[in-house]
């Protein structure tokens, strides 16, 4: 049996790693401080960086050597707040002139190449920007709902030497191919486990999850971002995300609950090296 992530990681079998990343950053001012507070006060281990995001640059600038990747982003999901490509890459266009907005109508209309393109630039753009680049994700996880398309997110994974975000092992038969195979097969290192939040907030799911954290290594994702009118008139689901930045940020109590279970907290920066060594 291969080793586990937390094995690779130098812990026993039985160790309990949780991994908190925050998506998003990059996407507004608000998601920009919510994101930090949420790293350097909060219990949030990483977050990913949109690079596309109309708000990209003001985080680059904001940056402290925090533990940052990339949030590969080929969707603009969001009414009336769009964002588009940094290349020339017109299959990846909409007819309001940013990404578009469905994960199928970009799988329907992205030409690979295009693809490819623009997304080394966005990681390309963020090291430019002085990130220490710690991983990949994918925005709306778009990249591996489709063979082709992860295709090019683990070429990019071992091309940059970097671990990457994954479902779990359950989301592998409803998309029809084994992408967490096909990753390790390239030595590409991922987390043992995924906690899916399903359109609800980090709150319960980091609460049950500190008392059923499986041995390995588990991420699990929050949308942090401080409440402000701006966040309110771009995002539907405005009101998880400040509530998911209080639990980071404000419940002092879940830092003490995660020591009790015996719950390491991490980042993905060690997995990086450990996939570089």
């Amino acid at each position: 049996m291969p080793p586990t992530a937390a094995e690779r990681l130098g812990h026993p079998p039985d160790a309990k790693l949780l991994l908190v990343n925050c998506a998003d950053l990059g996407s507004s001012h608000a998601a920009n401080v919510g994101v930090y507070e949420a790293l350097r006060d909060g219990l949030a281990t990483t977050a990913g960086l949109m690079v596309p995001g109309p708000w990209a640059r003001e985080a680059a600038a904001r940056y402290m050597g925090e533990d940052v990747g990339v949030h590969l982003t080929l969707n603009a999901e969001w009414e009336v707040y769009r964002w588009g490509p940094v290349t020339h890459a017109p299959s990846l266009l909409d007819g309001d002139g940013g990404f578009p907005r469905t994960v199928e109508d970009l799988w329907d209309h992205g030409d690979l190449d295009e693809v490819g393109r623009e997304l080394r630039a966005q990681i390309e753009r963020a090291i430019l920007w002085g990130f220490d680049v710690s991983h990949l994700d994918s925005h709306l996880d778009v990249l591996q709902g489709r063979p082709e398309f992860f295709d090019v997110y683990l070429g990019l994974a071992v091309d940059f030497r970097l671990p990457v975000r994954l479902s779990g092992p359950s989301t592998e038969s409803d998309v029809g191919f084994p992408f967490r195979r096909l990753a390790a097969e390239e030595g590409v290192l991922f987390p043992d486990h995924c906690v899916e939040l399903r359109g609800t907030g980090v709150r319960r799911a980091l609460e049950r999850a500190l008392f059923s954290l499986e041995p390995g290594l588990t991420e699990i994702q929050a949308q942090p971002a401080v409440d402000a009118s701006e966040l309110r008139a771009l995002a539907p689901d405005w009101g998880l995300r400040v509530d998911d930045h209080d639990v980071l940020v404000r419940d002092h109590g879940l830092r003490s609950l995660a020591a009790r279970a015996g719950v390491q907290l991490v980042g993905y920066r060690p997995l990086r090296d450990a996939m570089r060594a």
